[in-house]
């Protein structure tokens, strides 16, 4: 009796996508953080008389624009709460908090925030809280540390304020970032295994026959598994493309370059990858290219022209 093959390895990895959004803000916007610089909190009046904290510049109902603001208090009532027994890298506090939403005295909506407490049993709906305010304010959210239990009296109703500051913050950087383990699953896990060998594995739709590479272990039009392995490549046709002028951080790129949709011979929908070896102008729909790699690199560096001529729009025009 044959041992049974044991099934190859699925793949892990931990990855980290992050980038700095940057915005200008408009006049409601720009009062609110300058006033949470300032140690004031506004909100904004809709047309039916509600106060919004955090303020928006639209109204929710009407869709207007709306720029009433008004200075509500920094006390506050728990509407709702969550236990975070496992604080995550950047959240507000490094202990174990509660994600709560407050009602601001004098606003009608709920502000999302962190609050401080020693551990869930000191939590409840209803609450009474305040702002702890952070020791260095810059005109953010984080200006807010965050709440903290208030068994004072109720700040009473909005007051208008005109929104006017000193220096008012015009425009924000918002740092995104998501951080977590990838697995590529079977069917990617075998294409990038190939790619280690310099080959590229597509798998095959058992009913419609398109083979997809990368692969996806399902076709998404027959929702059948794919199991069927074909070899495609390693030469393809550019179907479409486009020429980048931006330099990315971290890339050693220089600009100009160009990146393009491939479909690799074989294949029944095309992958992305840089074109080198050729003038940026000179890229065009139908090129023939083929992969190039570096020594010890586990996917094409780029593709390159192969010096054969374009091929016919009717080749590829499902491709594109």
């Amino acid at each position: 009796m044959t041992a049974a093959a044991s099934p190859p390895e699925v793949l892990r990895a931990p990855l980290v996508v992050e980038f700095p959004f940057t915005r200008s803000l408009g006049p409601v916007q720009s009062a609110f953080l300058t006033g949470l610089r300032e140690g004031v909190v506004l909100g904004v009046r809709t047309s039916d008389g509600a106060v919004m904290v955090p303020p928006v510049e639209y109204d929710p109902v009407t869709a207007e624009e709306i720029r009433e603001l008004v200075e509500v208090g920094v006390t506050g009532t728990v509407t709702t709460w969550a236990w975070n027994a496992s604080p995550r890298p950047q959240q507000p506090l490094d202990t174990p908090f509660a994600w709560v939403l407050v009602r601001l005295d004098g606003a009608d909506t709920a502000l999302l925030h962190a609050l401080d407490a020693p551990g869930p049993d000191a939590v409840h709906t209803g609450m009474r809280v305040r702002i702890r305010w952070a020791a260095d304010r810059s005109g953010a959210i984080t200006d807010i540390a965050c709440f903290e239990p208030y068994e004072g009296p109720d700040a009473g109703e909005a007051a208008p304020h005109d929104g006017s500051f000193a220096d008012p913050v015009t425009g924000i950087v918002a740092e995104a970032r998501l951080d977590y383990t990838y697995s590529p699953g079977r069917a990617q896990t075998a294409y990038i295994n190939a790619l280690s060998e310099r080959k590229t594995v597509g798998e095959r739709c058992p009913s419609c026959h398109k083979v997809y590479v990368p692969p996806r272990g399902a076709c998404p039009t027959c929702g059948v598994a794919t199991t069927d392995q074909v070899e495609v490549g390693p030469a393809g046709t550019v179907t479409t493309f486009c020429i980048v002028n931006i330099k990315a951080k971290n890339l050693d790129i220089e600009v100009p370059y160009v990146y393009a949709h491939i479909a690799l011979d074989g294949a029944g929908l095309a992958l992305h990858g840089r074109i080198g070896g050729i003038p940026y102008d000179q890229v065009r729909m139908g090129l023939r290219v083929e992969p190039v790699w570096t020594e010890g690199g586990r996917y094409p560096d780029h593709y390159r022209p192969t010096g054969e001529p374009d091929a016919d729009y009717d080749a590829y025009k499902e491709l594109i």
